[in-house]
């Protein structure tokens, strides 16, 4: 259990973390699905130790949100905005550790609420935010252990580790860089202790079901992160990456550079200072995303948080900082959350660029500008995508005898789970994870084959004798716009012949 500071700063604490809770709830719906939400959500329909291009964790989750909250928008949202709660009083405990009192825990918490970058990441249901939790909770784990010296820590933070390798292995580039520090700290007698051994067995054994799957499907994440490279990284510009180090946190960066000094100075430790700049570093090279150095942010502002203790006794002044926080924040509240609607949204960005020359976000992973965020964009025309297939659906006298194909995992996804409640079948499609739930061969003999992309190639041209255009996303504002809807009937051959010289192509591939 998460323990706080005494009453009444505890109680506080724990309002300020249901605020954190509150805020994201209430704009969960002012958007649709995410692209990756409807592919984490269609994952819980098949539970296994592995995916495409993550780890099981997220889709186990989804599963158990399937179960209790069915496939509606909110079951998509809630878990990752109570996940927002927990942070909050996490962040709060690291200040603790550290030896802060009341004004550095409550001013800890309020900060990870107005952190623009965790604002953004505990909107989606994605690896992200649980990331995010859990490089702060072994973060936490590893102050108790400096603190007390017990051993249950260290097995603590061999569950969290493997726990979290089954969430996103970036994990696994903080806690090396955490050992590397404890390596220059008056901890390193650590790596002499059989406890600290054995909870890197604990670590291992949770997540060697992950790897085992890993090295049975020849390692499919060695392709993903091929691809993450040539199709995202290669346009991260290293001098944008750390500049993002002091815009993400924004208003926080009052607590995280101070933060980040205090612990460097601080002996004790140290060691986490040093964590700090190897992560940043080698991310730096490797041109990782900006938002990979997320989890590092809670422990800079709660270190931060304890400098602001120190220095400001008077009153007034410890509340002025806070308030300054939110004031500064509240003007750029939708670049964190949509607290508007899509209309909204799009006026706001527009505002920003027109007035002050900003396009924060809205430069896409391959660099073309847009009038949202990809992130904002990716949640818009899901539902419309899904009511155009439903009409194709409803046109087809025999049902038994139809398919619904999709080029990407975002429309696959979209018919998986908002086709729900249209009664649609789950789709047939080669991207992604959905490549190892399609068919061998269909069966029956296909007559009625909707497809959906973006465009009608040559192939499906080629194969049938009448293709009709259903619709397609009329939302110039969703990354999807133009996608289209073909209900494809009286086929020109064996479409089973077609379909599995397909399937051995893509399977090729992967």
């Amino acid at each position: 259990m998460i323990k706080t500071t005494t009453t009444p700063a505890k109680w506080l604490i724990y309002l300020l973390a249901i605020i954190n809770v509150a805020i994201h709830i209430l704009v969960y719906n002012n958007l649709e699905y995410h692209r990756d939400e409807l592919l984490y959500f269609s994952q819980g329909l098949h539970p296994d130790f592995g995916y495409a291009t993550v780890p099981p964790l997220i889709s186990w989750m989804a599963t158990t949100m399937q179960l209790f909250f069915g496939f509606s928008l909110f079951s998509v949202k809630i878990f990752p905005a109570v996940l927002s709660g927990f942070l909050v009083l996490l962040t709060a405990n690291i200040a603790k550790e550290f030896g802060g009192k009341s004004y550095a825990q409550l001013l800890s918490a309020l900060a990870i609420i107005v952190l623009p970058v965790a604002m953004r990441a505990f909107h989606l249901f994605q690896p992200v935010p649980l990331d995010m939790f859990f490089w702060t909770l072994i973060t936490w784990l590893v102050l108790r252990y400096a603190n007390t010296r017990h051993d249950k820590y260290l097995i603590a933070i061999g569950v969290v580790f493997g726990i979290a390798m089954l969430n996103k292995y970036l994990v696994a580039l903080w806690l090396l860089a955490l050992l590397l520090g404890i390596s220059f700290s008056e901890y390193r007698i650590v790596f002499t202790k059989k406890s600290f051994y054995i909870a890197l067995a604990v670590g291992i054994l949770v997540f060697l079901p992950n790897l085992l799957w890993q090295i049975n499907k020849g390692f499919p994440v060695i392709d993903h992160m091929h691809n993450l490279n040539q199709q995202q990284l290669v346009y991260v510009n290293r001098g944008d990456f750390l500049k993002d180090q002091l815009l993400m946190p924004f208003a926080t960066t009052l607590l995280a550079i101070p933060g980040l000094f205090h612990i460097l100075k601080n002996n004790r430790y140290r060691f986490l200072a040093i964590a700090v700049i190897i992560t940043v570093i080698t991310l730096f090279i490797l041109r990782g995303k900006s938002y990979y150095t997320m989890g590092i942010f809670p422990l800079l502002i709660a270190s931060g948080a304890i400098v602001y203790e120190n220095l400001l006794k008077n009153k007034f002044l410890r509340i002025v900082l806070p308030v300054f926080m939110i004031l500064i924040t509240l003007p750029l509240l939708p670049l964190g959350i949509p607290i508007y609607k899509q209309q909204g949204l799009v006026a706001f960005f527009k505002r920003l660029e027109d007035n002050y020359g900003l396009t924060i976000g809205r430069s896409f992973e391959d660099g073309v500008m847009h009038s949202l965020p990809q992130d904002y964009a990716d949640e818009l025309g899901w539902e419309e995508l899904t009511q155009i297939t439903a009409k194709a659906w409803e046109k087809i006298p025999d049902k038994s005898k139809a398919v619904i194909y999709a080029e990407n995992y975002g429309q696959a996804g979209a018919i998986a789970v908002i086709g729900k409640k249209y009664g649609l079948p789950e789709p047939l499609s080669f991207h992604e994870s959905f490549i190892y739930w399609v068919p061998r061969e269909l069966y029956p003999e296909i007559e009625y084959f909707i497809y959906i992309n973006n465009e009608l190639g040559e192939d499906i041209q080629n194969a049938f004798c009448n293709i009709q255009e259903i619709g397609h996303i009329s939302n110039p504002h969703a990354r999807e716009y133009g996608t289209t809807v073909y209900l494809c009937t009286q086929p020109k051959t064996d479409l089973n012949k077609l379909w599995k010289m397909a399937l051995e192509r893509e399977q090729r591939r992967h």
